[in-house]
């Protein structure tokens, strides 16, 4: 939001959220710590909060968040909101915002669930780290701060839920999409190690590279981003490597199945090569 946006208030919700008119997006929901604090309707927020609040423009997003408001209790709303902002200044980039919905949603039910001495299970801990790093320390120091903040022990496979929420937030990605994606790497690496029957470490570097290479395959095929014809080479692995270029071939046909998108053959000579390089270092 620019500095020079004036903005005038229609209604104070409570002290961290205010309803205001905009002059671009007409009523918008403005969210920030101590925003609503001594202001009456007809009063000015000045662009001097600007870097303090986030606007709600999308009215679905509005609604939503008039919701929360019914069970999520203020402060909580202010704390989320508050590291929304370091988010924001960490990553240098405007996040969507539907965190502020997801997030706070999402963070008031597991905290409530922690306190009642309920478990949070997270079978792809270990893949969302490796896939989203920066985000996976975000969320790391959110859950610390988060800790001292209300007194909880929030466990480790709690970190892996929210930094899937930061990763959202920060690619416009949905969350179903982007759960989507974490299983079938891990249910692809299943099949992996099942047809070629290795087990691989989850410490171990060749694990790493492999849910790399199956995160940005299926980011590929989801984008149609491709590059040039590999068949020559097709051919050359299919003689000296059918094992893994068979194997391939079956890893192929289970995310066009999965993501209901085309993959092309080229996608067969990535996978085979990492396949191989995988076998002769396990093996």
């Amino acid at each position: 939001m620019g500095g020079d946006v004036l903005l005038s208030v229609k209604k104070v919700l409570n002290n961290n959220v205010i309803i205001a008119e905009h002059p671009d997006y007409e009523e918008v929901v403005l969210i920030g710590k101590g925003i609503g604090f001594g202001k009456n309707t007809g009063d000015e927020v000045a662009g001097e909060h600007a870097e303090k609040f986030f606007v709600l423009k999308n009215s679905e997003e509005q609604t939503q968040f008039m919701n929360l408001l019914e069970y999520v209790d203020e402060d909580f709303i202010g704390i989320i909101n508050e590291f929304v902002e370091k988010l924001e200044k960490k990553f240098g980039s405007v996040m969507n915002e539907h965190i502020h919905v997801g997030l706070t949603d999402h963070l008031y039910f597991a905290i409530k669930r922690i306190k009642q001495g309920l478990g949070i299970k997270n079978p792809f801990l270990h893949e969302t780290e490796l896939a989203y790093p920066k985000e996976y320390a975000a969320a790391t120091e959110l859950t610390e701060w988060l800790n001292e903040k209300f007194d909880v022990r929030i466990p480790e496979g709690e970190i892996g839920f929210i930094t899937l929420h930061i990763h959202s937030a920060l690619t416009n990605r949905n969350l179903a999409e982007i759960n989507l994606h974490t299983q079938l790497v891990s249910e692809l690496v299943q099949i992996i190690e099942d047809y070629l029957r290795v087990s691989i470490s989850r410490k171990d570097m060749n694990y790493l590279r492999l849910v790399r290479h199956l995160h940005h395959a299926i980011e590929r095929i989801q984008t149609e981003t491709y590059l040039e014809n590999q068949d020559s080479l097709k051919e050359v692995l299919q003689k000296e490597y059918p094992l893994c270029y068979n194997l391939s071939w079956k890893l192929m046909k289970i995310m066009q199945q999965r993501l209901h998108r085309p993959v092309p053959d080229a996608e067969a000579v990535y996978l085979t090569l990492h396949l191989q390089r995988l076998v002769s270092t396990v093996h």
